[in-house]
């Protein structure tokens, strides 16, 4: 039985080691802005998976509705939210 269980450690540490790890002295992290090494097609395909990652989390259903039927309110600039919104 401890064959079994060294056979799934080692298994498992080899997996771990094929993780995309970076690894950084603290303050000299590379910047967050990635907008010179992907496309906004790119960065809109990382948002969704994200968003949807998010919903899941949740345990709530990802929403149906089209973007006209959005429940959003609209401010224009200089406008301010009524006291009950949590914008």
């Amino acid at each position: 039985m401890a064959i079994d269980i060294d056979d799934g450690k080692a298994r498992r540490r080899k997996a771990r080691a094929q993780w995309p790890i970076a690894r950084f002295r603290l303050g000299e992290e590379p910047a967050d802005d990635i907008s010179e090494t992907t496309s906004p097609a790119e960065r809109i395909a990382m948002m969704w998976t994200l968003a949807e990652s998010a919903w899941k989390l949740a345990g709530r259903p990802l929403p149906t509705y089209d973007r006209r039927h959005v429940p959003a309110t609209f401010y224009r600039p200089g406008t301010r939210p009524s006291d009950g919104d949590d914008a």
